[in-house]
């Protein structure tokens, strides 16, 4: 199993809870293609191809051009990405679950590298804001869905 670097400079792990059937929230979040469709911090993103393991992808966001690579896919529960960009080494684990009639969306992230030595604080803030952010426009979407 694939984990976030826990040592890393800046770690931040979210979770949200959402109204909508996992099936939904798992196609939206593994649909790279459309997530600029649903999620107001992505500008680009593009797979061209089925999500697999080693299967790369490369997106934009807050003005960075990012490729990933999946490192990790276990489908309708687990998804774990990782990328470097400008110095930045990114490694982003997500799970989904069960709760009732909910479903439960976990993301753990870490960044690590020159850059992020220079200005942890100021990088975790930035994560945590575009986490929240990516949370909440999948949850909107999610259950408007349904």
């Amino acid at each position: 199993m694939h984990t976030i670097d826990t040592t890393a400079p800046v770690v931040v792990r979210l979770t949200r809870a959402i109204d909508a059937p996992l099936a939904t929230v798992w196609s939206l979040h593994t649909d790279i293609d459309n997530w600029p469709v649903w999620n107001v911090g992505i500008d680009q993103a593009t797979l061209g191809g089925p999500v697999a393991v080693g299967s790369s992808f490369t997106w934009r966001t807050h003005g960075l051009s990012i490729t990933s690579t999946v490192r990790e896919l276990v489908p309708g529960q687990r998804i774990v990405w990782g990328g470097t960009v400008e110095g930045i080494v990114g490694i982003h684990s997500w799970t989904f679950g069960r709760s009732g009639d909910q479903v439960v969306v976990h993301t753990e992230e870490s960044w690590s590298g020159e850059p992020v030595d220079a200005a942890a604080d100021e990088l975790a803030t930035a994560l945590r804001a575009s986490l929240e952010s990516w949370l909440d426009s999948l949850k909107a979407r999610a259950e408007q869905t349904g």
